[in-house]
């Protein structure tokens, strides 16, 4: 079995949304950032680190403590996602096949998640991303041979948008069964559609 780790970018302002995405409540009277935590777990994603940046104090208390999850904070969260992505990285132990990427405010069920890690480990491609109808979605898997680009990301280069952009003839689609693999979370509206289409998989 694959070591396939992952990275929860939960550092953000939520500047749009106006009150903290991580706390936002979701499925099964869970917080946002608790119910992704456990999905990637019960998906078989480890290690798992969680970066917190804005009211990291307040955010910190809902982040499960399961094993395997590690949380570490960025002060620099303000410089950009690319700076997260690299600082999350760097608490990654070596040995490690796969990383996904996943933000706090696009969240994914346990059983998408699965489907992407053993979709890895069945095909081992460069790189994977849950997808709709053939649209691509979030997030996605990069293979540990990308990690020395993974390091050399930031926010002038578009962050790991350039990386997906560079190996996307190489990318491979899993199908997520649901328009949600296609959702992030910005506005009230957006939550609101979010938590129909999460609550219709029940």
């Amino acid at each position: 079995m694959a070591t396939v780790a992952a990275l929860l970018l939960a550092a953000g302002e939520s500047t749009r949304m106006g009150r903290s995405k991580p706390l936002l409540p979701w499925l099964e009277d869970m917080s946002l950032v608790s119910f992704q935590v456990r999905a990637l777990a019960e998906a078989g994603f480890a290690p798992i680190v969680v970066v917190l940046g804005h009211e990291a104090e307040r955010v910190r208390p809902a982040v499960p403590g399961l094993s395997g999850v590690t949380i570490v904070e960025h002060s620099d969260y303000l410089q950009g996602r690319a700076t997260s992505v690299v600082h999350g990285l760097k608490s990654l132990p070596p040995g490690i096949d796969a990383v996904t990427v996943l933000n706090v405010d696009s969240p994914r069920s346990a059983v998408m998640l699965r489907r992407l890690r053993e979709a890895f480990e069945v095909s081992g491609p460069l790189l994977a991303v849950l997808a709709h109808q053939g649209e691509e979605g979030h997030p996605w898997l990069f293979s540990s041979d990308l990690l020395p680009e993974l390091f050399a990301i930031s926010e002038e280069h578009k962050g790991l948008r350039e990386v997906e952009a560079r190996h996307e003839s190489e990318r491979l689609l899993v199908e997520a069964g649901s328009a949600i693999a296609l959702t992030n979370i910005n506005t009230y509206a957006e939550y609101g559609k979010a938590l129909r289409l999460a609550g219709s998989l029940l």
